[in-house]
């Protein structure tokens, strides 16, 4: 009918500057592809370092009423959609929920960024924020007031591990709250930070072999960090870890 769904590449964004490839760039081509008569909009598509579900719509009131039931979906404590993630590390427990709050925070101040909100509903960055050095950061007991004025948000994830081997594990993650780079830093409190995260994995050190979480301030972010063997299991040397992509794909959707 009006619905169209595709699986995204990571590294993708949904918007884009003028020129810059994008997937609102490329539905046109994609509608003229398909033959179709009216314009395809986003209902919901994985933020750009996610591979995975794009919905796509030709009806815009299909459009509103979905985006509208994926909201009163999560307001009813429910969980509309599914990701799978490779980690580096297997939690300690086999299932569980993390629950933290999160919020923007400027890079070597403390101070919190205000109006810095998700934009949207496809888990993209604050259209606020642009040209602003910010990282997302945990607040573990975050205070009423915070809370209140949006400063903070509070965020729920509930995992699953589904198998793992070599230290590495694949886990089924399903969010209730929907917040940029929630899953990268919910794993990261697991001590299990995402294959291919370069911007949070910093915030897991070891001693003895031992994971313990760093703060922000005191672990910058840089290049995932990968022993030799699972280097070697991948395939990849230690000077091509950049290019080793977000391993957090959207798997399913519950759809009324």
């Amino acid at each position: 009918g009006n619905l169209l769904a595709l699986s995204k590449p990571p590294g993708l964004p949904i918007l884009g500057l003028p020129g810059d490839l994008s997937l609102y760039a490329l539905l046109p081509a994609l509608r003229r592809c398909l033959g179709l008569a009216a314009e395809l909009h986003v209902v919901k598509a994985p933020a750009r370092e996610y591979s995975g579900l794009v919905l796509l719509s030709s009806c815009y009131h299909t459009t509103k009423k979905l985006q509208q039931f994926f909201t009163n979906v999560r307001l009813r404590g429910q969980y509309p959609a599914t990701y799978r993630a490779i980690t580096v590390g297997v939690p300690a427990e086999v299932e569980g929920e993390i629950r933290t709050g999160l919020c923007w925070q400027q890079h070597g101040d403390r101070a919190m960024v205000r109006g810095c909100h998700q934009s949207g509903g496809t888990g993209g960055t604050p259209g606020s924020a642009e040209g602003c050095a910010l990282q997302v950061v945990p607040v573990p007991a975050p205070g009423r007031h915070s809370l209140a004025r949006k400063d903070v948000k509070s965020t729920l994830t509930r995992y699953q591990v589904l198998g793992a081997v070599g230290g590495c594990a694949l886990l089924q993650l399903q969010p209730r709250t929907a917040f940029p780079e929630q899953l990268q830093v919910h794993l990261t409190l697991l001590l299990c930070p995402a294959l291919g995260d370069h911007e949070h994995s910093s915030r897991v050190g070891r001693v003895l072999g031992v994971p313990f979480f760093l703060t922000p301030e005191t672990a910058p972010t840089r290049t995932q960090v990968l022993d030799e063997e699972l280097l070697s299991r991948l395939g990849l040397s230690p000077w091509q870890l950049h290019h080793l992509p977000l391993h957090i794909h959207l798997q399913e959707l519950v759809l009324p």
